[in-house]
């Protein structure tokens, strides 16, 4: 049986909104979750978008996006404040939740940082995983995550099944 269910979906932001979708859902079905879901709020300034992360049942909320400016190029990811979203994860493994969540896999995964340690102590620990991987990140992804992954469809009522199958029962 699978421990890593992944989306993939297009379009900005779509992965994103189905992430806290099925975690509200989830969470309302008395699963305990750990993790962390992403929202991104309108920006103000008319430049794109801010990134924040929720992470869940703890209401801190930590914005990892950083401004640089209206001609930056740049990557605009804040690996500071995403890692210590990590670190805030990384401990609620420890509270034996019944489910990981997580917005994606993505660049820092990629290289190596960013969920992957959260995942593969998830994993060692016998939790389930679900998670968006873009399309860009689908090779490194599946050269990480081997047999332990299954493609889901981007339908939050079937990814709710997939996880209460997996589940460890309280």
């Amino acid at each position: 049986m699978s421990m890593i269910g992944y989306i993939t979906a297009a379009g900005r932001g779509v992965s994103d909104r189905i992430m806290v979708d099925v975690s509200e859902t989830l969470a309302a079905r008395g699963l305990r979750l750990a993790g962390a879901v992403q929202h991104n709020p309108a920006n103000p300034s008319g430049r794109r978008c801010h990134m924040d992360l929720h992470v869940l049942g703890s209401g801190q909320v930590v914005r990892i996006s950083q401004e640089l400016g209206p001609h930056a190029l740049a990557c605009r990811l804040n690996a500071s404040a995403l890692a210590q979203v990590v670190g805030l994860v990384e401990h609620q493994l420890a509270l034996s939740p019944q489910l990981l969540v997580l917005n994606k896999f993505a660049t820092q995964e990629v290289e190596g940082r960013g969920w992957r340690p959260a995942i593969g102590a998830a994993v060692a620990a016998g939790i389930p995983v679900l998670l968006a991987v873009n399309d860009a990140s689908l090779p490194a992804f599946h050269a990480y995550a081997g047999d332990l992954a299954e493609a889901l469809s981007p339908d939050p009522a079937a990814m709710c099944d997939w996880a209460v199958a997996r589940a460890p029962r309280a």
